[in-house]
């Protein structure tokens, strides 16, 4: 079933939608008269992450990249060009979603998802920025061009989404959602661990904590795609086949293995404290956790527990108000002339 964009505004339709998808809306945003209950905790969850790049100092992390192994320099650059290219993909995705799910209020945190994606892009470039030449930053961001195992985990990706943003049907969306949990929820998890893993050798900590920052976006991302794609198929049961469950049980079984490539290939064996077979597990596990979560059988037996438990200290911690690792700067600048409103 094809799926029909909401309209701009619906003078005879109600705020509250008909539908998540192909329904009527006044799409008129009242976060009181919204058709899913679930829309203002997350919307009220989503804005208590706002953060900037410019929260963080980065002075100990600009003294101490110099002083990192060769391999080490290496898979930092890498890994960041790898989240570049997701989020700028992410941020253009969020859009396309929203312009296909009538209530408004779906519609308002997608445009709120896409704006934290390009936070996280310029977060990217603020920590390459202050540790490589421009020139160097470049070629980061040029990666995905030159990086072969990187292009083929991008293609992955990015081929998912093409079918949903040319052919917008529902079961199309319903596949593309898969592609963004794999994304958000596991594309980006050996990048993590290898932040992390520096941090708890008290090296970049001020990257790690970005870092964070991001990682607890992601995971408000997927619950926010795990409502939709259940929504979708609460009110569009037809949908709910063995094959689409068949569909999400490859799928992450494929990107996993991707990503274990993608692992072996920047992480190897070179990495103090990390240990591919516990990297792999770690990547097994967080695929059978987000396949599991879309309703669909986790494609591998067993792995059924996180072997690399001292990443919790870094990823699930609610940074709140509190200075993570005593690096967010809280330290205000005042508008001037020179810098205006614009460069707060």
């Amino acid at each position: 079933m094809e799926i029909t964009k909401r309209k701009l505004i619906d003078a005879g339709a109600p705020n509250a939608s008909t539908g998540i998808l192909n329904g009527r809306s006044s799409n008129i945003l009242n976060w009181d008269d919204v058709r899913f209950q679930w829309a203002y905790p997350k919307y009220k969850r989503m804005l208590a992450n706002f953060w900037t790049p410019f929260e963080i100092n980065m002075s100990r992390d600009i003294k101490q990249f110099p002083d990192l192994s060769e391999h080490e320099k290496d898979a930092f650059l890498k890994i960041i060009g790898l989240l570049a290219l997701l989020d700028s993909v992410q941020t253009d995705y969020a859009g396309k979603v929203a312009d296909y799910l009538t209530d408004s209020s779906l519609n308002a945190l997608m445009i709120i998802l896409a704006q934290q994606e390009v936070v996280h892009n310029h977060s990217y470039s603020y920590v390459l920025s202050s540790i490589v030449p421009k020139a160097k930053q470049d070629e980061v961001f040029d990666y995905w061009r030159t990086e072969p195992i990187l292009r083929e985990r991008n293609d992955f990706i990015t081929n998912g989404y093409i079918g949903f943003a040319e052919n917008p049907t529902v079961e199309n969306l319903l596949h593309s959602i898969v592609y963004d949990v794999i994304l958000e929820g596991l594309f980006f998890y050996s990048g993590f661990a290898f932040f992390y893993n520096l941090a708890r050798n008290q090296k970049m900590v001020a990257t790690s904590t970005m870092i964070n920052y991001i990682n607890r976006d992601e995971q408000l991302h997927v619950g926010l795609f795990e409502k939709i794609f259940k929504e979708v198929l609460r009110e569009h049961p037809e949908y709910d086949t063995a094959e689409l469950k068949a569909f999400g049980t490859a799928t992450f079984k494929k990107a996993a293995e991707l990503e274990i490539d993608w692992a072996r290939h920047i992480i190897g064996n070179q990495i103090d404290g990390l240990i591919m077979p516990e990297l792999e597990a770690y990547i097994k596990f967080m695929a059978n956790k987000r396949a599991e979560q879309l309703g669909f059988q986790a494609p591998y037996e067993g792995y059924r527990t996180n072997p690399l438990r001292w990443i919790i200290a870094y990823q699930e911690v609610d940074l709140g108000k509190t200075d993570f690792f005593e690096q967010k700067s809280r330290q205000y600048t005042k508008t001037s002339d020179v810098n205006g409103f614009d460069e707060l």
